[in-house]
């Protein structure tokens, strides 16, 4: 088994770079999802948020109000790290569950999108960081998610710098380019990781 950290900024297009792994062949692990699963109602997650930030926090149904709670904590360096105290923990335990049920062959990618701020990256055996430059990060936050500028640069903000995450890469791919330009890239990436992996269990067979 190979085990990647993929990373990337926010607005850095990290998603369509783990959709395109996977259908090469990757088995994905979504620290995102698994966020949102670790608190759903009714979970022992969902219950310690309320616990720290208060009902405010909650939608109508019940749910967790995700903008809400974000526009408090991007906006407070305390009240993020009390979140990441509270999710963190639960993410990485489910995270380990998965990866342990993965083929022993597999090329097993982690999409953990604070993975430089949370020094994961020797947690794998490759960390791949999809870049693009801060405009562009921008950009793509107010046109496509519907951020105002002010949410967008305090999301950014509170995510480590673009060097930082350069720094600890093995692996870059820069999706400041076309579509098509991404998928070859991609596909290079993969060729890349299946060599790795069979490199760690011996040679391949002919």
């Amino acid at each position: 088994m190979l085990t990647v950290g993929l990373t990337g900024g926010i607005g850095a297009g990290k998603s369509e770079v783990s959709r395109l792994l996977v259908e090469c062949g990757a088995v994905l692990i979504d620290a995102d999802r698994i966020a949102r699963e670790v608190v759903a109602p009714g979970t022992p997650g969902l219950a310690a948020v309320v616990d720290a930030f208060g009902t405010d926090v909650l939608a109508p149904d019940g749910s967790l109000d995700r903008p809400r709670l974000g526009s408090v904590v991007f906006a407070d360096p305390a009240k993020l790290a009390l979140l990441n105290s509270i999710v963190h923990p639960l993410v990485g335990a489910r995270s380990r569950e998965l990866e342990a049920a993965a083929p022993d062959d597999a090329v097993v990618v982690h999409d953990v999108p604070l993975l430089t701020e949370n020094a994961l990256g020797s947690l794998y055996d490759v960390v791949v960081v999809v870049d693009v430059p801060p405009e562009t990060q921008l950009d793509r936050l107010v046109r496509f998610r519907g951020m105002t500028q002010q949410d967008a640069r305090a999301r950014m903000a509170a995510q480590a710098a673009r060097d930082e995450r350069r720094e600890i890469a093995d692996i870059v791919i820069d999706n400041d380019v076309p579509l098509a330009a991404l998928h070859r890239r991609v596909k290079d990436v993969w060729a890349d990781l299946t060599h790795r992996a069979h490199a760690s269990h011996g040679p391949a067979p002919e």
